[in-house]
């Protein structure tokens, strides 16, 4: 591990945010989100990680880590969503697409209310 690296994963924040793991060109390979940033960067370079199949092999392509420290998680969240867009990195696959957000509908006019996602937004705002 780069020693720069070992010295950004030492003074992480422990607080909400945005992390962009870059390569050797300086390109973001992966995005994520964090309530607290510290936990959540460090727990991608402990031994034993590999359970995840989205970070196989991702540590060992890290030579920078940025981060960007939010005021919330829903600030984070929105901004991992257009840096993911923005940056279409290799390792991120969900939110890849160039659709809109997600909306969460609630159908208040059935006799059982159904939940549901949605990528369109109602007038109304149900479904």
């Amino acid at each position: 591990m780069p020693k720069d690296l070992e010295n950004t994963l030492k003074n992480l924040p422990a607080k909400p945010g945005v992390y962009l793991f870059k390569d050797t060109r300086g390109e973001p390979i992966y995005i994520g989100k964090a309530k607290s940033l510290r936990p959540r960067v460090r727990s991608y370079f402990q031994q034993g990680r590999g359970d995840r199949v989205t970070i196989r092999g991702l540590a060992e392509r890290v030579d920078d880590i940025e981060v960007i420290v939010t005021r919330s998680e829903v600030e984070a969240l929105h901004l991992e969503q257009n840096l993911i867009k923005r940056h279409r990195p290799a390792y991120n696959i969900r939110l890849r697409d160039d659709k809109s957000f997600p909306y969460i509908a609630v159908t208040v006019e059935d006799d059982f209310p159904r939940v549901m996602f949605t990528r369109e937004r109602h007038r109304r705002g149900v479904a």
